[in-house]
């Protein structure tokens, strides 16, 4: 049973006697989704189950050899060799132990590698991590041939910007002698490392662009169902209520499916080691952090529900921040219909994978022993009380799921924006008393976000404009502001390539005062002793997230 018994924290915070009761000793397999089946039908799955997937595993490659030989798919080799080969190991690895690859690596890896670098002094390893730092930072601003008419100027404010952000998160941090320099310094290298490969590196680029088109495709998809409501004349017109819910409603439903199948699972379980490990951030806060880009803000910290109400602060400050960070999958479409490439969507929530653990570390570090720490565990929900008999009950439930969250979009996207509107009515109304035509919020708190926008690098002439959008971001939500985005770039005067794609970053993020109700509420309800604590922080948290992607925005601003 998950979390039969309540769980509870030892009065020292440690975890060394505390067990586990989702990590089993040996690693978790996919589950047998037989509910219904006889046992006879499950042990003879079971018995041909290996001759199942060897067979699989020889289709997926003699495909590979045939795309890569044709001359008409010969130019996509880089992504069909990634993923073809992707499955064929996760296949082989069902049954091939993981110490074949891991012994030989650990025995050069280990003396050659991590035992002469954990034996240098801390501080030298520190500077080294620093000037490594620099390096890909400077290297990133300078080392590249200027584009779309930008300047060398340009680029050393956008670095001059990310220097200020740190500065600021470390003077603004809880207790600054805790903070965990190796975690922090790791997370920027990470955001800057990711930037470069996907933006100058052709494998990178090709990957994540092939990622784009597949998710677009893929959600595109759902408009098939759509025509059959409405017809071929209304989709076309690419109204938000037919296409973008629609697609909402079909990619949430395939969504629970893979969590039934459990691939969502693992999936998120071998992501979050990767930055477990590099980060040294506890299994939780890995898990989530993770999670948070494909799943979104509440549901990623639903992954490892046992464990909420054990959390420490910074941990749950953490958890808050990844989910401000980044969008979800159930929006990316809503996005990519407006026009917002796909690949920046994208790129920006991975990038913020890092930098919000980066960002949070250092404007609140750890200062207690979290529960989690030292091993990644995923809540699988097997024991949830209407759990789906078989994968299709499971997309069906995934449908409704799909209908309540795009019903929760078009209802939070009326009612914010009319509220809006009538802030910005009576506004302009008292503005008028003073001789001020047009006074909005988003003029107001774009005035404020002025300097903080001249520092991702914005071209000097489209400040104001980028501004009031990041304004209209995080007063209402990142809908309305690339609603606006969109106008402005089909209207007369749109914005220069640089400026549009600094501002479609740093846009891409659920910073904003409806989420931040959202994220109080779902972890209020996980972890109700710790609801004080939450409301505490929760501003703290959506201040990072927001940083963490106007952070992202600045690093495409020293490579742009």
């Amino acid at each position: 049973m998950l979390a039969a018994q309540p769980l509870k924290r030892t009065a020292s915070g440690s975890s060394k006697d505390f067990k586990d009761p989702l990590s089993p000793t040996t690693t978790p397999t996919l589950p047998d989704n037989g509910a219904g089946d006889s046992p006879e039908q499950r042990g003879r799955y079971r018995r041909f189950r290996p001759f199942i997937l060897i067979g699989f595993a020889l289709i997926i490659l003699g495909w590979w050899i045939s795309a890569t030989v044709l001359k008409a798919t010969r130019h996509r080799w880089i992504v069909q060799t990634f993923f073809a080969w992707s499955f064929i190991l996760i296949i082989a690895f069902r049954y091939i132990p993981n110490s074949v690859v891991t012994r030989p690596v650990s025995a050069v890896w280990e003396p050659l590698v991590s035992r002469p670098w954990f034996n240098l002094p801390y501080k030298i390893r520190l500077a080294i991590g620093w000037l490594c730092l620099l390096a890909i930072v400077f290297g990133s601003a300078f080392g590249f041939p200027l584009q779309n008419n930008t300047n060398y100027g340009d680029r050393a404010i956008s670095v001059l910007g990310l220097v200020i952000f740190q500065t600021c998160f470390w003077l603004s941090s809880t207790r600054r002698s805790e903070i965990p320099w190796p975690t922090v310094i790791t997370g920027l290298f990470l955001q800057q490392a990711i930037a470069l490969f996907v933006l100058k590196t052709g494998a990178g680029f090709s990957i994540f662009k092939w990622i784009a088109t597949l998710a677009s495709d893929f959600l595109g998809q759902a408009l098939v169902g759509a025509v059959f409501f409405f017809d071929p004349e209304v989709i076309s017109k690419h109204w938000v209520f037919v296409g973008v819910l629609a697609s909402i409603i079909f990619f949430v439903a395939f969504v629970q499916m893979m969590y039934y199948l459990g691939v969502m699972q693992w999936v998120i379980k071998h992501f979050a080691w990767f930055f477990f490990k590099a980060m040294n951030v506890s299994g939780a806060e890995a898990v989530v952090a993770a999670a948070s880009p494909w799943i979104g803000q509440g549901e990623s910290a639903c992954l490892v529900r046992p464990y909420v109400d054990l959390m420490t602060e910074s941990e749950l400050h953490l958890t808050m921040t990844s989910g401000f960070a980044a969008i979800a999958g159930s929006v990316l479409t809503a996005y990519i219909n407006l026009g917002v490439p796909a690949e920046n969507l994208i790129t920006s929530s991975v990038m913020s994978i890092p930098a919000s653990i980066a960002i949070s570390k250092m404007r609140m570090p750890e200062t207690e022993e979290p529960v989690t720490r030292g091993h990644v565990s995923v809540d699988r929900g097997e024991n949830e009380k209407n759990a789906p008999a078989n994968a299709l009950h499971a997309f069906s439930q995934g449908a409704i799921f799909g209908l309540i969250v795009a019903g929760q979009i078009l209802a939070n996207v009326l009612t914010v924006l009319s509220l809006v509107a009538m802030v910005n009515g009576l506004l302009t109304w008292i503005g008028l008393g003073f001789g001020i035509n047009k006074l909005t919020i988003e003029l107001a708190i774009g005035y404020i976000f002025y300097p903080v926008t001249f520092f991702l690098g914005v071209p000097r002439a489209e400040i104001l404009r980028v501004s009031q959008l990041f304004a209209t971001k995080i007063i209402a939500n990142e809908f309305k502001a690339y609603l606006d985005l969109q106008t402005i770039m089909s209207g007369p005067n749109p914005l220069t390539p640089r400026a549009y794609t600094i501002a479609s970053y740093g846009l891409c993020g659920f910073a904003n005062l409806g989420s931040l109700g959202i994220q109080i509420g779902v972890l209020g309800a996980l972890a109700p002793s710790r609801g004080k604590v939450i409301a505490r922080i929760a501003m703290s948290a959506m201040i990072c997230g927001f940083f963490c992607t106007l952070q992202t925005a600045g690093i495409i601003g020293t490579l742009a």
